[in-house]
């Protein structure tokens, strides 16, 4: 009925997100009417834009107060989300109205609307403005060839080591680490994080949703394993 599959349920009992009522003798988990509202609010939350610790806190704390208050700044991203998707369609409409009419449009109105991160409010709310904005200046200065890693880095880093984890190599193989290397390496353009907060975004990847499905496009164990080789990263090289 909610369309949820059940893997996310399995991973949402297994964070703590949403135990069932009870599982029976052959596994199967069940859900009384208690577990499907706590559904409904998860699945509210995460169109909101929320990532699962940060629902888990909301679901957590409960008091009507705290939870008004983290679902009224949401809905300020998401006010501020309209007007943006508002004002791409207006760049559209109007490319395609000059391009019938064989007019010319000025280049800062091509690209009206873009350039807007839709991760940049939650990224404020989690780590807080100072490191926000050091990040955007520091994104500011990159060379052509730094731009290039930071578009390409990640995707890299995720290619190599589907083969790598195909194979059975061990997190700590040296080949693991060299694409590990790589990632620290794009991560660093944007901050640079020390070994607690690298472990935390490798946990992320998992954790989050969003990110599991960019990381591992649907292969959960590959997410895992990056995980697993960020963590042995952290203890070499930044503990």
């Amino acid at each position: 009925m909610s369309a949820v599959t059940s893997r996310t349920l399995r991973h949402y009992d297994a964070i703590g997100l949403l135990p069932p009522a009870w599982v029976a003798g052959d596994g199967r988990r069940h859900y009384d009417e208690e577990q499907l509202l706590r559904l409904q609010q998860i699945l509210l939350l995460r169109e909101l834009g929320l990532g699962l610790r940060a629902i888990g806190e909301v679901l957590e704390r409960r008091s009507r107060s705290s939870t008004v208050e983290v679902l009224q700044r949401h809905r300020e991203w998401l006010l501020a989300e309209r007007r943006r998707l508002g004002q791409l369609v207006g760049t559209v409409e109007t490319t395609i109205t000059s391009i019938e009419e064989g007019a010319e449009m000025a280049a800062e109105k091509i690209f009206e609307g873009f350039g807007h991160n839709p991760y940049e409010a939650e990224a404020r709310e989690r780590w807080g403005d100072e490191v926000v904005d050091a990040s955007k200046r520091r994104m500011q200065g990159w060379t052509a060839e730094e731009a290039e890693q930071a578009r390409t880095g990640y995707t890299r880093v995720h290619e190599g080591l589907a083969p790598l984890l195909a194979e059975g190599l061990p997190v700590d193989d040296p080949r693991v680490q060299d694409l590990v290397r790589l990632h620290f390496e794009t991560t660093s353009l944007f901050w640079t994080p020390d070994a607690a907060a690298y472990r935390g975004l490798g946990q992320m990847y998992v954790d989050d949703e969003r990110f599991r499905a960019n990381v591992g496009g649907g292969n959960d164990a590959l997410v895992e394993y990056l995980r697993d080789a960020m963590a042995v990263y952290a203890d070499t090289h930044l503990a």
